[in-house]
């Protein structure tokens, strides 16, 4: 499979959105800011924003909703690369914010969940009902390093839950093609969990003393970032120091790695009229590739 550069010089690209006019939305963590890059690999900002930037997805009212880590990241150049690092001292939370992608508004409906203030929001995915799932890093200090949580809200600001807790550095989430398990990385653990919901929102039973079933975990040292979701089921998953896509397809042995030339690999969506262009960020030499994948991506249920 070959694979194609669009755009270089990204200050730690990632939470690609393939759009209907053929360009991707990206983020800028580093940046601070939120990025088209238009087929011909211009860019373009269409939001500055405080904190870091990370997830992104468009909602049921075409706005962008951003999950933003707040600063969570102090960055390092090594051996060519641009490595995110432990939080800063004055890092405090973070936040979901909404983005108006005509005006560049932001609006920021969560900074809290039950009295406690979001710590480092990661990735998100909206379900048929207009509500979204999101992960929550956590952060590392040279002290400690706190727990996350996966959380669901609506997007409207009316309603925020912590659905699991004490999670190890949870990232990449998305839905099955059915709509009846949300999926979820985490970075240092380097496993992939699902969970099954009875409704959106709600989540069912888990078998065992996990949070989430256990999916699968790469055959060697690598770490997880954020992931997208095919037609088929197949869950691929941005994958750190291995760099490149690792597809999983639960309930199978099966897996497939593909390599892209950055040992940081962060996301993929999917756009073009048969879903099978793929768009790979990769972070550490802040690019963004385009790739003719061999599977469809999932349709994600709003684009603007």
């Amino acid at each position: 499979m070959q694979i194609r550069e669009i755009a270089a010089g990204l200050k730690f690209p990632e939470g690609p959105v393939a759009m209907d006019d053929g360009s991707v939305i990206l983020v800028e963590i580093e940046g601070k800011r939120i990025t088209r890059v238009k087929p011909d690999g211009k860019t373009q900002t269409i939001a500055k924003v405080e904190g870091g930037p990370n997830g992104a997805a468009i909602g049921p009212d075409g706005a962008l909703y951003i999950c933003n880590n707040g600063g969570n990241f102090v960055y390092h150049k090594r051996q060519g690369l641009n490595i995110p690092g432990h939080a800063p001292a004055h890092h405090k939370g973070g936040w979901i914010e909404r983005v108006d992608i005509k005006t560049g508004k932001v609006e920021r409906p969560y900074e809290t969940c039950n009295g406690q203030r979001l710590m480092a929001p990661n990735d998100l995915v909206f379900d048929t009902e207009g509500g979204f799932w999101f992960t929550d890093h956590g952060t590392t200090t040279a002290e400690y390093r706190t727990h996350g949580a996966l959380y669901y809200a609506k997007a409207n600001g009316s309603k925020i839950t912590q659905v699991l807790r004490e999670l190890v550095t949870p990232n990449g989430v998305g839905l099955s093609p059915d709509g009846k398990t949300v999926y979820y990385a985490e970075t240092f653990t380097g496993r992939l969990y699902g969970l099954p919901l009875l409704k959106p929102g709600k989540p069912g039973k888990v078998e065992g003393f996990t949070p989430g079933a256990f999916v699968n975990n790469f055959p060697g040292l690598a770490y997880f970032d954020s992931l997208g979701v095919q037609a088929d089921g197949g869950v691929c998953v941005a994958t750190i120091l291995a760099g490149g896509i690792t597809t999983f397809w639960p309930g199978t042995k099966k897996f497939r790695h593909t390599p892209i030339p950055d040992p940081l690999v962060t996301n993929i969506c999917w756009g073009g009229k048969k879903m099978k262009t793929a768009f790979i960020t990769a972070s550490g030499t802040g690019k963004l590739y385009v790739a003719d994948w061999p599977s469809a991506g999932l349709r994600l249920n709003y684009n603007a």
